[in-house]
């Protein structure tokens, strides 16, 4: 039987559907868009320049809605769930009640499957930092030191209690996948201060990536002109960026020259074609990513003490350093978004303690606590930390009873957990929120991820409820229909 060949092209090189497209949803396209006004989604979708323009192929104009404090962001991913109870969430009467299981009104929980046992203190000591007296566990003494710059929400809650969909939610604002990060959005509204770097960059742990994958610094549903750009965690970061020996940079740029005018051809009959638009712009980013991203990540370039403050050259410091180190430089250079993990691959090479908090915690936390303190001296130093915030937390959080009766390790815990923030005019030297007196469950001024999400772009300048992308009908958003400010920890 024959069939019929969809992939037919007409004299204006349209396929069949792309002229049926058109012709349907072009002519009222450019009506609609006429009524509604420049600023409408639909209206970039009427011309094929103003389309590209709008989705990277020339610079992003800003979105922002008001002024900016946090003009970047650092997001320290802390992957696997790091405890509360053990980190920032000092609850006394743990220790008080050690032994006993939790009460009758609070095992509504979700245990995944798992041994629910009994009550447990923190596994370190907590210990007062700075002029604010903030009680944080020596499992972070070094960052304990920075005490009066860090705005910890000891409310947070979230609506998953497994990994993967815990780990989506916690960067995108949803359980399921298929959604913009936060990172996106960031780059979203407010384009890179730099054309020669990405504007969303993310460097995972060299023992893996988390479980859910590329969905944590995906686009979406967004232009993937927007989505985070991979960074290697050891060695050179950026794999395969120079061309071949032979062809010099004029050769080359020769090259992405005709690239570039057969593909504007192609994007003019093809108006709102935001996939085409990006990869062209993906070829030019790259071709001037090669004089600039070596230069960026070139550690040779900084000091000795600089190195020693991020515990680079050290173990167990020197990769989460090297990464905080390059965080710094991207930042300095106009990459608006940089997200570090801590932690990779599953279980126990994560901050997944389910075998004994001591070791699990003891060794990552070894691993991040100096380079992180060395990433909040040094913003300072340069006059950064004003303009950049920065971000710590995991997916959730931990249990304050042990798994399995006198286990070491905690289950998981997406009812109450601990984030912090830092710089970009975050107030310092407080806490936000309360758990209950167990550390379970967050009680007062609960703080859900989408009032996490909506403060963070409030830092940039960015209206939760404004910023929007208009997507299959809808007008969507990072926090969709919640979210609010959180405006006590805003100075």
């Amino acid at each position: 039987m024959h069939q019929p060949n969809y992939r037919r092209r007409f004299p204006c090189d349209l396929t069949r559907r792309e002229w049926v497209w058109q012709m349907g949803g072009g002519f009222v396209g450019t009506a609609l868009a006429g009524l509604l006004g420049p600023d409408h989604p639909l209206a970039t979708t009427v011309s094929g320049a103003e389309a590209a323009r709008d989705h990277g192929v020339e610079p992003v104009e800003q979105r922002q809605h008001f002024p900016m404090k946090a003009q970047q962001v650092i997001f320290l991913m802390m992957n696997g769930a790091p405890s509360q109870v053990d980190t920032f969430d000092y609850k006394p009467l743990l220790e008080k009640l050690a032994g006993q299981p939790l009460p009758e009104d609070k095992k509504f929980i979700n245990s995944g499957g798992r041994k629910i046992g009994y009550l447990t203190p923190s596994f370190r000591p907590f210990r007062p930092g700075g002029e604010s007296g903030l009680l944080i566990s020596d499992f972070f003494p070094h960052v304990r030191r920075h005490a009066d710059k860090l705005a910890i929400i000891n409310s947070c809650h979230t609506d998953s209690h497994a990994h993967g969909s815990a780990l989506v939610a916690m960067n995108t604002g949803k359980t399921f996948i298929g959604r913009p990060s936060l990172g996106s959005w960031a780059n979203y509204g407010l384009g890179s201060a730099n054309e020669n770097l990405p504007g969303y960059v993310v460097i995972l742990d060299k023992r893996g990536g988390p479980i859910s994958g590329q969905p944590n610094w995906s686009s979406g549903f967004m232009s993937s002109a927007y989505q985070g750009t991979l960074f290697r965690p050891v060695g050179n970061p950026i794999l395969n960026l120079r061309g071949p020996a032979e062809i010099d940079d004029v050769a080359q740029r020769n090259q992405l020259d005709l690239l570039a005018e057969m593909n504007h051809a192609h994007l003019a009959q093809r108006p709102g074609d935001e996939e085409l638009a990006a990869r062209i712009r993906s070829y030019e980013l790259a071709f001037r990513m090669q004089s600039e991203a070596p230069e960026a990540v070139d550690l040779t370039q900084e000091t000795q003490a600089t190195l020693d403050l991020y515990g680079v050259g050290r173990h167990p410091t020197d990769e989460f350093g090297r990464n905080c180190l390059i965080a710094r430089r991207l930042i300095e250079r106009g990459v608006r978004f940089v997200q570090l993990y801590s932690g990779g691959g599953h279980l126990e090479e994560t901050w997944d303690a389910h075998q004994s908090i001591e070791t699990n915690h003891g060794q990552h936390a070894a691993e991040v606590d100096l380079p992180i303190a060395g990433l909040l001296t040094d913003l300072q130093q340069r006059g950064l930390l004003e303009s950049t915030l920065v971000v710590w937390g995991g997916e959730f959080g931990r249990m304050p009873f042990s798994e399995g009766q006198g286990e070491p390790g905690r289950n998981h815990n997406p009812y109450g957990f601990s984030m912090w923030l830092a710089g970009g005019n975050v107030r310092g030297g407080m806490r936000y929120g309360e758990t209950d007196e167990f550390g379970f469950e967050a009680v007062v001024n609960r703080a859900h991820l989408h009032d996490i999400h909506a403060t963070i772009l409030h830092l940039m300048g960015l209206d939760h409820e404004r910023l929007t992308y208009f997507h299959q009908g809808r007008q969507e958003s990072l926090t969709d229909v919640g979210g609010h400010v959180i405006h006590d920890i805003i100075a």
